[in-house]
C-alpha cells in the first residue's frame, strides 16, 4: 500500500531548476506580500471599512491560502531530485487547496451581490449590507466550501492505493491522485464532477445575473462620468472573476481528467501562481480609494521611521 507520494512536476536540469525556483519564489513572495498588504490596508484605513473591502480582504486571504498550499512544495521540487510527501500530507494539501478554491468562488458571487445592491439600490445599501450579514456571508463561503468537498475527500481517503506512487504534477491534485487507486474510481470521479459543476455553475449564474442588473442600471444613468465611475467599481472584480472561472471550468468541469493532466499543469500555474499574483495589482491599480489608502499608509510609515531615527 502507498504510504508516500512522489511529485514529478517538470523534469529539469540543476541549472534550470535553480532558475525556476528563483522565478516562482519571487512570484510567491510578491503574492503573499501583495495580498497581505491589501488585508492590512483594509483593516487599518477608515476609508476601506465597507462591505466591498471586507469581502476583498477575505478574497485576498483565500488567494494566500491557495498559493501557500501548492507553491512551497513546487519550489522544493525544483531543488531536489525526489519531491516526496506522506499520504496524509498529500491529502491535507489537496483538501485545503480545494477548500480555499471553493470559498473563493462563493466569495465571487457574494461580491457580485454586494455590487448589485450598491449600484441598483444605493439608498437601501446600508440597511441591506449590514456588518452581521457580511460576516454571515463570509462564514457561508468557507463552511459551504468545507462541506462541498468533504464527501469526495472521504471517499478518496477510503480507496486502496497500492501503487504506483508517482503523481505527474506540482501538487496532489484530485485527478492524478485518484488515478493511483487500484479500485473503481468512477463514482468518485462523478462526484467530483458534480461538485465542481454545482459550485461553478451556481456561483457563476448568481454572478452573471447580478452583472446583468448592474450593467442595465448603469446604462440608464444619464451622466457619462457617473457611468464610468460605476463601471470602475466593478471592473476589478469582473476581471478577477473572468480569469478564475475560465481556468477552473477548463480544468475541473469534465467527467474524466486523465487524458489532459499535462495541460492541467499549465493551467495550474495560471490559477495558483499568476492569478493570485495579479489580484493585488488589479484591485489596487484600478481603485482610487485603495491607491490613496496605500499612499497615506506608506507616508505614515515613512514619517514613523524618520521619528525613530531622530531619536
Amino acid at each position: 500500500m502507498v504510504t508516500e507520494i512522489t511529485l514529478t512536476g517538470i523534469p529539469t536540469t540543476r541549472a534550470l531548476g535553480s532558475f525556476l525556483f528563483l522565478i516562482f519564489l519571487l512570484a510567491y513572495l510578491v503574492t503573499v506580500l501583495g495580498n497581505g498588504l491589501i488585508i492590512i490596508l483594509i483593516f487599518v484605513d477608515y476609508r476601506l471599512q465597507s462591505p466591498m473591502y471586507f469581502f476583498l480582504s477575505n478574497l485576498s486571504f483565500s488567494e494566500i491560502l491557495t498559493t501557500t498550499c501548492a507553491v512551497p512544495k513546487m519550489l522544493a521540487g525544483f531543488l531536489s531530485e525526489r519531491n516526496n510527501l506522506s499520504f496524509v500530507e498529500c491529502f491535507t494539501q489537496s483538501y485545503f487547496y480545494f477548500l480555499s478554491g471553493c470559498a473563493e468562488f462563493i466569495l465571487f458571487a457574494v461580491m457580485s451581490y454586494d455590487r448589485y445592491v450598491a449600484i441598483c439600490s444605493p439608498l437601501q445599501y446600508p440597511v441591506i449590507m449590514t456588518s452581521s450579514l457580511c460576516i454571515r456571508l463570509v462564514i457561508l463561503s468557507w463552511v459551504g466550501g468545507f462541506f462541498l468537498i468533504l464527501p469526495s475527500t472521504i471517499l478518496k481517503a477510503e480507496l486502496p492505493y497500492c501503487g504506483p506512487s508517482v503523481i505527474d504534477h506540482f501538487f496532489c491534485d484530485s485527478a492524478p491522485l485518484l488515478h493511483l487507486a487500484c479500485a473503481d474510481i468512477l463514482v468518485v470521479e462523478l462526484l467530483d464532477f458534480i461538485s465542481s459543476l454545482v459550485l461553478l455553475i451556481s456561483s457563476l449564474s448568481l454572478t452573471l445575473v447580478s452583472y446583468v442588473y448592474i450593467i442595465s442600471t448603469i446604462l440608464k444613468i444619464p451622466s457619462g462620468q457617473s457611468q464610468r465611475k460605476a463601471f470602475a467599481t466593478c471592473a476589478s472584480h469582473f476581471t478577477v472573476v473572468s480569469m478564475g472561472y475560465g481556468i477552473s471550468i477548463f480544468v475541473y468541469v469534465r467527467p474524466s481528467q486523465k487524458s489532459s493532466l499535462h495541460f492541467n499543469k499549465i493551467l495550474f500555474i495560471f490559477s495558483s501562481v499568476i492569478t493570485p499574483l495579479l489580484n493585488p495589482f488589479i484591485f489596487s491599480l484600478r481603485n482610487e480609494t485603495m491607491k490613496d489608502a496605500l499612499k497615506d499608509t506608506l507616508a505614515k510609515g515613512h514619517n514613523f521611521l524618520k521619528q525613530l531615527r531622530s531619536k
